[in-house]
C-alpha cells in the first residue's frame, strides 16, 4: 500500500510538473495522454488497497482509513499520510 502511495504521488508530480507544461505551454500532450491514465488506475487501486488493508487490519474507519483515503483526494496528501500515518502503522507490526 505505500509503494501504491508512493507512485500515486510520483505520477502526479509527473502530471502537474512535466505533462500538464508540455500540453500547453508546447502543445504537445503525449506525457498526458500515457501518464494520465497510469496516474488514474495507481489512483484507484491505492483507494481499493486502503480499504481492503483497513478490513484485513481492522483498522477504526474514523482513526484511520478516512485519513488515508482524504489524503488521496488531496494533491500530495499520499507524500504526507506516508510520512505521518502509514510509516508508524508498519513500524507497530
Amino acid at each position: 500500500m505505500r509503494i501504491l502511495g508512493f507512485l500515486e504521488g510520483i505520477t502526479l508530480l509527473i502530471l502537474v510538473f512535466l505533462a500538464v507544461p508540455m500540453k500547453y505551454l508546447f502543445d504537445n500532450p503525449i506525457v498526458s495522454k500515457t501518464v494520465g491514465p497510469i496516474h488514474g488506475a495507481i489512483f484507484i487501486l491505492f483507494l481499493i488497497s486502503t480499504f481492503r488493508v483497513g478490513s484485513e487490519q481492522a483498522w477504526k474507519f474514523k482513526e484511520t482509513t478516512w485519513k488515508i483515503v482524504l489524503a488521496c483526494f488531496i494533491p500530495f496528501g499520499t507524500f504526507y499520510i506516508d510520512h505521518t500515518l502509514l510509516r508508524s502503522i508498519k513500524d507497530k507490526a
